[in-house]
């Protein structure tokens, strides 16, 4: 097979998180791809899920709507060698009928019940106490709507993969310093070290970690833009260094493939959108109290995208 055909590596990530796909590429990167995505796999030992309950499926290999949790961990960037928190959490839905994916943040201060462990506190303390399970649990708990895949990516792992595409383009929407960094307003490139930082900021924000989190999906949506655009593959064995010693996913390699091959056109439209709660204080903790209503308005955006009917 040609080389000069494209090898689609499908990016969902703060943080994210990428997707690794090969279209009629050499064997030998095939083979490459296929030995990262390997590296990358783990399963999620949930007990039960709301497709087992309701009877609904997504399957990849017959082009269903899926969602995926995107969790971003703050344990590479720090050096630290414990579990960590989910610093980014973002439920993706995918859908190759539409031709769209839709990027739901979540804040990580929602106040909430920690499936599994049996204590109400802030959502990104499920990833701490029970791993990606836990978290799965506890978003699909929150909100209703089935959670069937999870990708993580470490913090570390989100500049070396804005440097393997080559860096990125975003329009920034105010002025601000960070980390000795300036961010100008407008249309500024970033390399990896500074993409974590723009990802990153928060007290300057005049929205807080909502504007944090507008920010993050602008980062994940330049990354996939980048990486879509690829028409060789010079760089692609950067891309996979920085996936596969950075990212844990539950997709199989097939699924992967699937995806690259049939769900191409849905990583060309991504649309953004958050969960949003008001700030209060319990037993001097800062949480996010998130209203029947707003839960309402994000699960029916996600059971429209995912083709889920009452």
């Amino acid at each position: 097979m040609s080389t000069k055909k494209k090898v689609i590596l499908g990016v969902f990530g703060v943080l994210l998180v990428a997707f690794i796909g090969v279209v009629g590429v050499a064997a030998k990167i095939y083979f490459d791809v296929k030995s990262s995505a390997n590296d990358t796999y783990a399963s999620a030992e949930r007990s039960t899920t709301l497709r087992e309950e309701t009877g609904t499926t997504a399957e990849i290999s017959e082009q269903e709507p899926f969602s995926v949790l995107l969790l971003g961990i703050d344990t590479g960037a720090l050096g630290r060698d414990e579990q960590g928190r989910s610093d980014t959490m973002i439920l993706a839905t995918v859908n190759p009928q539409l031709g769209q994916t839709t990027m739901i943040s979540l804040e990580r201060d929602t106040y909430t019940e920690i499936v599994g462990h049996g204590t109400t506190e802030k959502l990104n303390s499920a990833y701490a106490y029970g791993g990606v399970a836990m978290a799965m649990d506890t978003v699909e708990n929150l909100l209703s709507v089935p959670v069937d895949h999870y990708i993580t990516i470490n913090m570390a792992g989100l500049e070396e993969l804005v440097d393997a595409v080559g860096g990125i383009t975003v329009n920034n929407s105010f002025t601000f310093d960070y980390e000795g960094t300036n961010f100008s307003i407008g249309t500024i490139n970033l390399n990896g070290e500074d993409a974590l930082k723009y990802s990153r900021m928060r007290y300057d924000d005049p929205n807080g970690n909502y504007g944090r989190q507008e920010r993050q999906r602008k980062v994940i949506a330049a990354i996939a833009q980048k990486v879509l655009s690829f028409s060789g593959v010079t760089e692609y064995q950067s891309i996979l260094n920085a996936i596969s010693s950075n990212m844990t996913t539950d997709f199989t390699f097939d699924e992967m493939t699937s995806i690259a091959l049939n769900y191409r056109n849905s990583f060309t439209n991504i649309v953004g959108d958050q969960l949003q709660g008001t700030g209060f204080m319990q037993d001097g903790v800062s949480y996010q109290s998130v209203s029947a209503e707003e839960i309402a308005r994000v699960k029916a955006i996600a059971d429209e995208q995912l083709g889920i009917t009452e």
